[in-house]
């Protein structure tokens, strides 16, 4: 895609969200990486939920550690797959006071080495908790950059990721992963896109497809 095209949607998704910012309510680096854990299919609104409470309660990896795994289960059951994750929780805290002194580390290298710890998860708390240019791909990112062209239909999301870092300004990374997000998840949904009032429509081969769709079933 030629760089004045990547600029004009980068521009005009800004001035649709120019204040995107990470949903998932934390206070600092721990807490983040505890609600990231916590999303993977599953709504930042529920998360917010269950770290509202969560959150009072547990403190730092010691408070997770010493309560029963079924009493950290009961704590965040409405999250799916709760179980899965207050053992990976459970997993993470040990580890960080064994090799981290209790702390969350800086370095991507160092953070995707803990339990339920993936590349997203890691992007999300270096460029949220630690101001590292990171650009994360949810579902949101992965099927908005398909459906504008900024990457191939059948890439993966790292090869998503890379192609989206070498079209981006590193500087614009974490603000453009924000962005892109706030346009999946409240203008270019999974269902129902807003195409007919999309300002992108036309660098959009998707929309054009639907909208071309669409007129052929009125015409009908």
């Amino acid at each position: 895609m030629k760089a004045a095209t990547v600029r004009y949607i980068l521009d005009t998704i800004g001035e649709m969200f120019p204040d995107a910012h990470c949903e998932l309510n934390h206070s600092n680096a721990f807490e983040l990486t505890i609600a990231v854990l916590l999303s993977a299919q599953c709504t930042d609104e529920t998360v917010n939920k269950v770290t509202k409470d969560l959150f009072q309660k547990y403190k730092t990896p010691e408070d997770y550690v010493a309560v029963p795994l079924e009493e950290l289960e009961q704590d965040i059951r409405r999250i799916g797959l709760y179980r899965n994750k207050a053992k990976h929780i459970r997993n993470l805290c040990l580890m960080l006071m064994e090799q981290y002194g209790g702390e969350v580390p800086r370095e991507h290298e160092e953070l995707v080495k803990l339990p339920g710890v993936g590349r997203k998860t890691a992007n999300v708390v270096v460029s949220n908790a630690f101001d590292v240019p990171a650009i994360a791909v949810d579902t949101h990112v992965e099927r908005v950059s398909k459906r504008l062209g900024l990457a191939n239909w059948k890439d993966s999301v790292l090869e998503v990721e890379k192609k989206l870092m070498k079209q981006v300004p590193r500087e614009e990374w974490t603000l453009t992963h924000h962005r892109l997000i706030f346009f999946g998840r409240y203008h270019c949904k999974a269902q129902n896109p807003r195409c007919q009032a999309c300002p992108l429509l036309d660098v959009c081969r998707e929309g054009k497809k639907r909208m071309k769709t669409s007129q052929n079933r009125k015409d009908k």
